[in-house]
């Protein structure tokens, strides 16, 4: 990813949260740092129980393990250089490594978005087509989805991050945000970024809002096929493995879609600074919650690992 000839700036500084007291300043770390930690915690117990427990070998529990995955990976991205800013005072980073940081976080947040569109795949087939689920999703097509959804992310990022990054900044360094994201970025530039913006209002409707429309699609057909299910507790039984799901998909796209789809006459720095808060670091520490409080099959395993590791430990 070269350089314009015309472009000075060899690193960015984060305004981030500049501005606050030292009191708020110290508020929003540890809400940082806890935040993080227990993203962690609750991702990595998710694919840890996924991965020991021979029950949850299926094609839903492979694909929420690897959800739980991306999450780690898009707050890990942000969270940590936020921290270490908090705590050396230094809230530089390199030209290269803003363009990393856009380039990774962008590429994990598109294929959770396409992701989450195989996970809806994965719903509808299991609900409209019940008998023909085992051969269809099959370990290898489950791994496909799995890869190509990493390579579209990959794809979408690496253009987005190319176009961003050959724009000439020969002005202000000063990034009114926390993290390299595109809006910031393209307020700094020195140039016209109306085909940037063109790019990027176009990589967000390959990237989210076609996937979108398809998971809208794909519920359509699998409320229709729930309604047709005779007893109550087979309906309840279906709708309780797609409501979390459900859940996670508006959190994410209604947060991705508004930020980038907005005008820039709609923007600000505040908002997008605390929009970017809800997807960067709420949106993960709450699935862990919104996948495990609702599956009791989920409950069970987690409290037999929490029962279990003490007597484990004692012997």
């Amino acid at each position: 990813m070269g350089r314009d000839l015309h472009t000075n700036v060899t690193e960015f500084i984060f305004l981030g949260f500049s501005d606050l007291s030292l009191t708020l300043q110290a508020i929003v770390f540890n809400f940082f740092l806890f935040s993080y930690i227990l993203t962690l915690l609750g991702n990595g117990v998710i694919i840890l129980t996924i991965s020991l427990d021979p029950a949850f070998q299926t094609p839903m529990y492979f694909f929420l393990r690897n959800l739980s995955f991306l999450e780690l990976c898009l707050t890990t991205v942000t969270v940590p250089k936020v921290l270490h800013d908090f705590l050396s005072g230094n809230r530089s980073i390199s030209f290269i490594g803003c363009a990393t940081q856009m380039f990774v976080f962008f590429s994990v947040g598109v294929s959770e978005c396409v992701f989450l569109l195989v996970m809806a795949f994965d719903r509808y087939v299991a609900i409209c087509h019940p008998l023909r689920y085992m051969s269809v999703m099959s370990n290898t097509l489950c791994y496909k989805l799995t890869i190509g959804s990493w390579m579209v992310g990959f794809l979408v990022s690496f253009g987005q991050t190319t176009f961003i990054f050959t724009l000439p900044y020969c002005n202000s360094n000063h990034l009114d945000h926390f993290f390299c994201d595109i809006p910031p970025l393209l307020s700094l530039a020195c140039a016209d970024t109306f085909i940037n913006e063109l790019c990027v209002f176009i990589a967000c409707l390959v990237g989210a809002t076609i996937p979108f429309l398809f998971i809208i699609c794909s519920y359509i057909n699998i409320l229709s096929s729930i309604m047709r299910i005779h007893s109550a507790e087979g309906r309840q039984k279906a709708l309780s493995t797609c409501v979390s799901h459900l859940t996670s998909v508006i959190l994410f796209y209604g947060t991705a879609m508004f930020v980038h789809l907005r005008l820039r006459s709609q923007r600000s720095p505040f908002n997008d600074r605390m929009i970017s808060l809800f997807y960067c670091i709420l949106i993960p520490l709450i699935n862990p919650l919104i996948y495990s409080l609702r599956n009791k099959d989920m409950n069970k395993a987690l409290g037999k690992i929490f029962l279990d590791f003490p007597k484990q430990v004692q012997y």
